[in-house]
């Protein structure tokens, strides 16, 4: 029975114990409904809590109205709270996905507090953990990113990834509870939905266990990851001084780069970066290397690690003005360069401006391969000084514009765009 297997797999992992209060995240769709069955059955002391982010017009209200009548039912207490989340997220400069979570999951955080919840219990299950580990294998990840979605993170606790979609509506069913379904979970425009709605049936064809297979992988590598993590530890109290990071003693180490992404990764530095970096080790002294809030300086034993201060912290000597509009066959593309137009569909991160780092790269506009931007900036004969004031406008990890100079092709507007995005310099 799932309700069994869900209460073993709590008690197993540790998420909580029936002494705890718990907050439900509940949207009305089946996962969260089940969830809340399942715990409460169980004899767990729940209370629920709902967001209306409006972004669905009249279905987001139903959905609104759907779990109120389900805690009436259950003699559930509920928490419910408005948001605008599209001026949340303008506000914020990211995306509708990005300003809703984090409306959902500060307020679920302060409702906890205020009604003394002891964890907030989210409804991801098996099937979101296998999207999960194909999404970031997509994106690119290191080990962390092929376990999959965690039992716990902080106080919010995950208790259905032991059971996978399937069995929680034939669960459902069997207890004749209804359940709303979001009609967004049914299109491909996200990257997720296209995973679950296009690439899984596919690789069902191919092997039907796929699922499960990749979801055996995962709790392997997760063993995999603690050796991993225990090694990395390890070797850190080894290479690590209090000049820096050791040259010769990283050096002797099997893998190196690996070491340094481990390192280096937490603190801000991206892939490309590092892989420079661990080019250096054998090169003269001198070469730096910066990310948001840390400067990398190759000396003659050491890798120096330095807080950047208010140079990298400065804010830009310019604003950004963005606008949104229709695109139609009419629209002429501003040839000068304090202007960028963007397709607004492919523009679909997080957006912040930041000085160039050693590493970035980004697809010119009318090319097709990437070129380094210290490269593109050395080839338009830029002065170091000139370098240094180079800003460029970032779509997640991404570079969509050099600020001034070029656009990113990537996000070039095609036969295909509906919404164009423009950004002006003042």
């Amino acid at each position: 029975m799932i309700q069994h297997r869900v209460t073993q797999y709590i008690e197993k992992e540790g998420l909580f114990s029936s002494e705890n209060k718990i907050l439900v995240a509940l949207s009305g769709g089946a996962d969260s409904v089940a969830l809340l069955c399942i715990l409460h059955t169980a004899g767990y002391r729940c209370e629920a809590a709902h967001c209306n982010f409006h972004l669905r017009g009249e279905e987001s209200n139903r959905d609104e109205q759907f779990v109120r009548q389900l805690c009436e039912k259950y003699k559930i207490n509920l928490h419910t709270i408005d948001f605008d989340t599209t001026r949340y997220a303008t506000e914020k400069h990211i995306s509708i996905e990005m300003g809703a979570r984090e409306l959902r999951y500060n307020w679920f955080e302060k409702t906890r507090k205020d009604c003394q919840a002891d964890v907030i219990a989210v409804a991801h299950h098996q099937d979101d953990s296998v999207e999960t580990i194909l999404l970031n294998l997509i994106r690119g990840t290191g080990i962390t990113g092929l376990l999959g979605i965690r039992p716990r993170n902080g106080v919010v606790v995950r208790p259905l990834l032991c059971i996978n979609r399937e069995e929680i509506i034939h669960y459902l069913q069997s207890i004749q509870q209804e359940y709303v379904t979001d009609s967004t979970n049914l299109e491909d425009e996200y990257t997720r939905n296209k995973i679950r709605l296009n690439l899984l049936p596919l690789m069902q064809t191919i092997n039907p266990s796929v699922k499960n297979n990749l979801i055996e992988t995962s709790n392997y590598l997760n063993d995999v990851a603690t050796l991993y993590n225990k090694y990395i530890e390890e070797t850190k109290t080894k290479i690590i001084t209090e000049e820096g990071i050791r040259i010769s003693s990283l050096l002797k180490e099997p893998a190196p780069e690996a070491i340094l992404f481990e390192v280096l990764h937490p603190l801000g530095f991206n892939s490309t970066q590092i892989k420079d970096i661990a080019s250096s080790l054998h090169s003269q002294p001198g070469k730096q290397f910066c990310c948001k809030e840390w400067r990398i300086i190759k000396d003659r034993e050491f890798l120096l690690l330095e807080a950047v201060q208010s140079v990298s912290k400065a804010t830009p000597p310019f604003q950004l003005i963005r606008e949104e509009q229709e695109y139609t066959s009419d629209f002429q593309i501003p040839q000068e360069k304090q202007t960028a137009c963007f397709d607004a569909d492919k523009l679909n991160e997080e957006i912040c401006c930041r000085k160039w780092q050693t590493g970035d790269t980004f697809v010119p506009f009318g090319m097709k391969g990437k070129k380094k931007i210290s490269d593109y900036l050395t080839d338009r004969k830029f002065s170091i000084s000139q370098k240094e004031r180079q800003w460029v406008l970032c779509c997640g990890e991404r570079i969509a514009w050099l600020i001034g100079e070029r656009t990113d092709n990537r996000f070039r507007i095609d036969e295909t765009t509906k919404r164009v995005i423009i950004y002006r310099m003042v």
